[in-house]
């Protein structure tokens, strides 16, 4: 699972398939809320404000 910025989905996207050798679900941060779990502000890859969660 990855929570990352735009710029750094692609490279979540690759990295999630070479560890998981599945396609995953993107969710826009935005858009969702959770109830139990509150997602990270920055990127997983860099400092940039995170808005997909990669799962």
């Amino acid at each position: 699972m990855y929570c990352v910025c735009k710029p750094c989905i692609e490279f979540a996207l690759e990295r999630f398939v070479d560890e998981y050798e599945d396609a995953p679900d993107v969710v826009d941060l935005k858009e969702t809320s959770f109830s139990d779990w509150d997602p990270p502000l920055q990127c997983h890859f860099c400092e940039q404000l995170a808005q997909y969660l990669v799962v």
